[in-house]
């Protein structure tokens, strides 16, 4: 959308305060979400009462689901646009519409890395989530328009693309019946000229296991994936309606890790679900603990309207689904911290991200940007954001690794 606008002689601000249009693009997935979105509507409505905005619009999650209550409650949106709507944003604003992209993009991320979408929508039927209710069903992105994204970024001066949408794994099947993920991973690595090629958002029922010898054997795609498990608890996961159980998940982890032995394993979590019990919870720190995956992140349960689970109710209290948090998120410190003390020593390829007074901060590709670990590498020599280095690690703590460059 921003690269529609820019080919459309509009102009982005670097602030509001400098905009006389502003397009909030929402999340209504979560609770936290849909508050932080609702509040940063609120803060623009009183910016356009006062007269610092001529046009407020409106776009994105909360949009699709809630655009009659939220125009009824805030009047002075002047648009409200769903899921995808960028060509509709784009001629409210500017309706003698004259460049089509074909493929160009603004990056809002740092210019070493962006994320590429290759799906939307989802077509699994979790209890908690509300993202088919949004996004619709499963649509996989045409694979030359892919691989033409991908090539224009690395023209860029991007290094890393990270892989994104709703499910993955999903990916092809919709157009001719067949998960086709290996083979669009296959053909990234070899012409899209990106370093580092990071796949985020595995869904772990029915896993292409094709995928897994094209992880291993191409040097630029990162050995890495992140997998959303949600739980370890077959009766939860049944609740959930998430298609596997337990010893289905302890098996594919195994095969997962024979078939890639160095790879890094992220996941997520949602504690607080309505039927999880003690018992269930304590399952899932066992399981934790007996996986030892290099990453995860722990959610608490948020009840959404229109999902299956919405009528189970929101029985587990606020305070407990946070003690469960954070006793998960110990636990994961710990073998984090452990994990961390194991790699000193060895030589690690870092992706240089940050200057902080000489000291640089980067990652490896064992660590996805914004959500995963980093390492900070000491050099007698300046180094370039966006380059890549050498490092022997010297020291770790419970998510972060210290090295110096090797001269």
């Amino acid at each position: 959308m921003a690269g529609h606008l820019l080919a459309n002689s509009m102009v982005v601000a670097p602030s509001i305060e400098e905009a006389d249009t502003l397009i909030i693009n929402t999340c209504g997935f979560i609770d936290a979400a849909k508050e932080e979105s609702i509040n940063t509507i609120l803060e623009a409505a009183e910016l356009k009462k006062s007269g610092s905005l001529t046009t407020l619009v409106v776009a994105g999650c909360l949009s699709e689901r809630y655009a009659d209550e939220l125009r009824n409650e805030i009047p002075e949106v002047d648009h409200f646009f769903g899921t995808e709507a960028y060509e509709s944003i784009i001629k409210a604003l500017s309706p003698d519409l004259k460049y089509a992209l074909l493929g160009e993009r603004t990056l809002s991320t740092p210019s070493h890395y962006a994320y590429l979408k290759i799906s939307e929508g989802c077509d699994r039927p979790c209890s908690f989530c509300a993202i088919p209710i949004m996004r619709g069903k499963h649509r996989s992105i045409d694979k030359a328009r892919i691989i033409s994204e991908a090539q224009s970024l690395v023209r860029q001066g991007v290094k890393e693309i990270v892989l994104v949408a709703q499910d993955l794994t999903y990916y092809g099947i919709d157009v001719n019946g067949e998960r086709t993920l290996a083979d669009l991973l296959t053909t990234l690595s070899d012409e899209s000229g990106a370093e580092w090629i990071r796949c985020m958002y595995a869904y772990p029922s029915k896993f292409p296991m094709d995928i897994l010898p094209v992880i291993r054997d191409r040097k630029n795609i990162c050995t890495y994936i992140d997998m959303p498990l949600q739980h370890a608890s077959t009766e939860v996961l049944k609740g959930m309606r998430r298609g596997i159980t337990r010893r289905r998940t302890e098996e594919l982890l195994d095969a997962i890790r024979s078939e890639v032995p160095n790879i890094a394993l992220r996941s997520t979590f949602i504690v607080g679900y309505p039927n999880e019990t003690e018992a269930d919870f304590e399952e899932l720190m066992e399981f934790v603990e007996q996986q030892r995956l290099d990453r995860i992140g722990v959610f608490t349960y948020s009840q959404e309207d229109n999902t299956y689970a919405d009528i189970l109710g929101d029985p587990i209290s606020a305070e407990l689904k946070q003690e469960r948090l954070h006793r998960l998120m110990d636990l994961q410190k710990i073998i984090s911290h452990e994990k961390n003390m194991a790699k000193v020593g060895s030589t690690v390829r870092v992706l240089i991200e940050e200057n902080h007074n000489g000291e640089y901060q980067g990652r490896t590709e064992f660590d996805a940007p914004e959500v995963d670990n980093e390492i900070f590498v000491r050099t007698t020599k300046p180094l370039t954001i966006g380059s890549f280095v050498d490092a022997v690690v010297y020291d770790a703590s419970e998510f972060d690794l210290f090295a110096n460059v090797v001269e």
